[in-house]
């Protein structure tokens, strides 16, 4: 298949160009690099060394001998730049991870909540009204959240999308349908993907567009067989509070002697998925595309669910490091429950990577070569959700005086 991957240069759009590309796919990397220039803004890089795209692509080919195409473009901002792509490369399938997909760093300002949902619902949007436009019959894959399901206990497990309800009828009868699971976004970032998926019902229903909807949990882990044929394509790998990822930064910071940090009481129950599974998941439910007519097909992309402080407590007795509890700089309940069904994936093939020691301390291997790249200053979270939180986040585990980010 042609495969256009929209934001093809970040954490999870990169390893999944190439794992496309090695499957035999032809690869177009549509980006428009907004990641590279948030780096610059923050003042804070990858701790992996991270080529230009122009690079990282002579690397493969030279590697492979396949070529993963790049092409320079803000689907947010120049719709009818994409619509002409589209139009003229006729893609088979469409992979989109063009937004901007940190909660923390949605929440700094209001100038980056108004940048989260400009840039994510713009996007969403252009790319659903180019592909009516030009009338292409392109499978959609949209990488999603878990956040849109919101971390409250209902005391039943999530479906994958859809929630059967009765309603009472004016005449005292039940009406059975299905609806989409209520959203309960706890974020600027994750409301922008709750919105996103209206965006999918509507023109599901009212065009016929083939939309795929992968609500992900968090990823981790840092290589795929593709990213360690060479180690100049390498993923990157954020650690930062703004868009390191918990497990990810529990790992870093075990590597270098800081303490683990624990916001809150730790009992936040959240969704996890090894980035190895993260590209796999990709590649099933673009091998299994619903029908033109056919409502969103709806997965839920993650493997298991851990508390912060469980975790906490692993990479503790794994590392000998310490733990500190901090002030949340969310707005959220101190403790949730998370059951999650998962079944689509796992009858379409997927053998789920589980939380193993060995690539745990894989994790901590690349943090420690690395470790001369990294500003210990950058690792506290700086985030406030609300006015009334951000006092309480001025101080870090080692004692420091936190600078603020508008």
């Amino acid at each position: 298949m042609k495969i256009a991957v929209l934001g093809g240069d970040g954490f999870v759009g990169w390893p999944t160009s190439l794992h496309l590309s090695d499957l035999g796919h032809d690869v177009h990397i549509i980006d428009n690099l907004s990641r590279r220039w948030i780096d610059t803004e923050l003042g804070v890089q990858s701790l992996t060394p991270m080529d230009s795209i122009q690079e990282r692509t002579r690397v493969w080919h030279q590697e492979t001998g396949r070529r993963v195409h790049f092409h320079l473009i803000d689907i947010a901002r120049d719709y009818d730049v994409l619509k002409q792509w589209l139009g003229d490369n006729q893609p088979d399938a469409i992979v989109h991870f063009a937004e901007q997909r940190a909660a923390p760093y949605s929440m700094l300002s209001d100038r980056h909540k108004n940048y989260t949902v400009n840039n994510n619902v713009s996007a969403t949007h252009n790319l659903l009204n180019a592909m009516v436009e030009t009338g292409i019959d392109a499978h959609l894959v949209h990488l999603g959240t878990m956040g849109v399901y919101g971390y409250s206990s209902v005391g039943a497990a999530i479906p994958e999308g859809y929630l059967p309800v009765g309603v009472e009828t004016l005449d005292g009868e039940t009406a059975e349908q299905e609806i989409l699971y209520p959203a309960n976004p706890g974020s600027i970032y994750h409301m922008t993907k709750c919105l996103d998926q209206l965006l999918f019902q509507f023109y599901a229903k009212n065009d016929g567009l083939r939309i795929t909807d992968l609500h992900q949990g968090i990823v981790w882990g840092t290589h795929t067989d593709q990213t360690r044929r060479h180690e100049q394509l390498i993923n990157r790998f954020d650690y930062d509070g703004d868009y390191g990822t918990v497990l990810n930064r529990f790992l870093i910071q075990a590597a270098i002697g800081y303490p683990l940090t624990v916001h809150g009481t730790g009992g936040q129950t959240r969704a996890f998925i090894h980035i190895r599974d993260s590209v796999r998941c990709i590649e099933l439910a673009l091998n299994a595309p619903p029908k033109a007519g056919d409502r969103v097909e709806i997965f839920n992309q993650m493997t298991e669910t851990h508390r912060v402080r469980d975790l906490a407590e692993l990479i503790k007795r794994m590392t000998g490091a310490e733990i500190a509890y901090l002030p949340n700089p969310r707005k959220e309940a101190a403790e949730n429950d998370l059951v999650v069904r998962n079944e689509k994936f796992r009858a379409l093939g997927l053998n789920p990577t589980t939380l193993e020691e060995g690539l745990l301390e894989e994790v901590v291997e690349v943090a420690r070569r690395y470790e001369y790249r990294l500003d210990r200053s950058r690792i506290p979270a700086r985030s406030a959700w609300t006015k009334d939180i951000a006092p309480r986040l001025n101080v870090d585990p080692e004692g420091k005086q936190l600078k603020s980010i508008s």
